[in-house]
């Protein structure tokens, strides 16, 4: 390794952002070399993904900051460089895809990249064909982008990004919407990409696909490298160690058999709060997404509702909520037939996307907006671990930070049906820990909890029962 190339070199370098007083990163001191793999954990807001932006050039010029020490990316430094000089050579998927999307058409996001480089018309379909084979998205496809599941969205960023066969790539929370099937192929194309020399930089919480990928660890404790570890050491972490940490499990093997139990096991049933006879989901002037003989939630119950990228499950929840009109079918509320108006009225819903539902200039206007007053803010802010940034704005939080502040708003609306789209997406083992006792406040409240997710840790843990939705 010690004759390779060396991509990045971080030298005491420290940021902070105008809006905070404190710095982000602190004094961080690393290197690596052309051709590694290496995974950056750590707590939400530790840092990982301001330190992915000084890789790619949009930190200190697009992303403005204090900067100090020096960061070099394939020999470019940070803030002295102009960003088209890292394009080429650098393809970043940001922890959240749709803020790097710049055309409707799915085909035509993938072209852009070569568009804007000036390749040919036949070369830039070559690779359009190819990095869509290479992850498997083919069926993705000159569809919509508005019309892709979140998971989906990500899988098209990853292919984006790939399209001018950079040297680098830079991979913020990439598979926090993903199934466990396109987690494989994202596992698959990165394996094969790193042996084809390119080098990796990954930040994320979920580790288990990771464990034979990565050769080196960084873990990141409030803007500070705190350890590192090879890919030896790594796997030698106990499951008490890595909670400890903040970090989630590396082997998931009794979670994913805790949740086929649950699929079987039905709870205690208690009064039916919302069910569904023969509902047939989907958009008009579209093909129908699926369709659901029969499914219920009960009043103190936490159902978790998990498949496939694309299935539906995200439009089943609208549909439930009222936001969605179904094709066709029966919506019931308490056992008796329900509209969308009425169902709006029982219903809240934390969307996949909370930056859709982040309105107030603080979090604590955030939070209190809509609220019924029947719990004191500060509690739930505590518990959820935010009271300390009650008076920040809420978009310069840190996606899991957002996450959570949007549970904490669904909690105070006092309705009695809710329903969490990937509730945990970009959270570390603590703060789904306390997503997941939020979950557990409201079932002991007497409501009924609806939880889309991919989060095999939560719906073992967290959730009564289990229904899978299959294309």
């Amino acid at each position: 390794m010690e004759n390779r190339m060396t991509m990045l070199e971080s030298r005491e370098c420290s940021f902070a952002y105008p809006t905070m007083e404190e710095n982000v990163l602190e004094d961080i001191s690393f290197s690596v070399k052309a051709g590694e793999c290496v995974l950056f954990c750590g707590c939400s807001g530790c840092g990982k993904s301001t330190l992915l932006r000084l890789m790619n050039g949009l930190s200190p010029g697009f992303f403005k900051g204090k900067m100090s020490g020096s960061f070099e990316t394939i020999g470019m430094k940070a803030g002295e460089v102009p960003i088209e000089e890292y394009v080429p050579l650098v393809g970043s998927v940001f922890q959240n895809p749709k803020t790097q999307n710049f055309n409707v058409n799915t085909t035509s996001e993938l072209a852009f990249p070569c568009e804007n480089t000036g390749m040919d018309t036949e070369r830039m379909r070559k690779r359009v064909k190819e990095c869509a084979k290479e992850l498997k998205i083919e069926g993705l496809l000159n569809r919509s982008i508005f019309c892709l599941s979140g998971g989906e969205k990500q899988r098209v960023a990853c292919a984006s990004a790939c399209m001018l066969e950079p040297e680098l790539l830079v991979l913020d929370e990439p598979t926090s919407n993903l199934d466990e099937k396109a987690i494989e192929d994202l596992r698959q194309f990165i394996a094969r990409k790193k042996a084809q020399g390119v080098t990796v930089v990954i930040a994320e919480h979920r580790l288990e696909w990771l464990k034979q990928l990565v050769d080196r660890c960084f873990y990141f404790e409030q803007g500070k490298l705190s350890k590192v570890w090879s890919r030896e050491e790594f796997h030698q972490l106990t499951i008490g160690q890595l909670y400890e940490m903040g970090l989630r499990a590396i082997d998931l093997k009794g979670h994913k058999e805790k949740i086929e139990r649950k699929q079987i096991e039905a709870g205690e049933q208690t009064e039916i709060a919302v069910s569904v006879s023969e509902l047939k989901i989907g958009y008009k002037k579209q093909k129908e997404v699926c369709t659901i003989s029969s499914f219920d939630v009960c009043h103190g119950e936490i159902v978790g509702l998990m498949g496939q990228n694309g299935v539906g499950k995200s439009t089943l929840a609208k549909t439930l909520c009222g936001l969605v009109k179904p094709l066709s079918g029966k919506i019931y509320w308490r056992g008796k037939k329900a509209s969308g108006k009425e169902m709006i009225k029982h219903s809240f819903m934390v969307m996949q996307d909370v930056n859709y539902q982040l309105f107030c200039e603080s979090v604590k206007e955030e939070v209190i907006l809509g609220s019924r007053g029947e719990q004191d803010y500060k509690v739930i802010l505590e518990k959820l671990d935010l009271l300390e940034l009650e008076e920040r704005h809420p978009m310069s939080l840190s996606g899991g930070q957002k996450q959570r502040v949007a549970v904490a708003s669904a909690i105070m609306s006092g309705k009695e049906f809710i329903v969490f789209d990937e509730p945990t997406s970009g959270l570390d083992h603590l703060h789904m820990e306390q997503v997941g006792e939020m979950l557990e406040l409201l079932k002991e409240q007497g409501k009924a909890v609806l939880v889309i997710t991919h989060d095999e840790e939560l719906a073992a843990d967290w959730c009564d029962r289990v229904v899978k939705l299959y294309l």
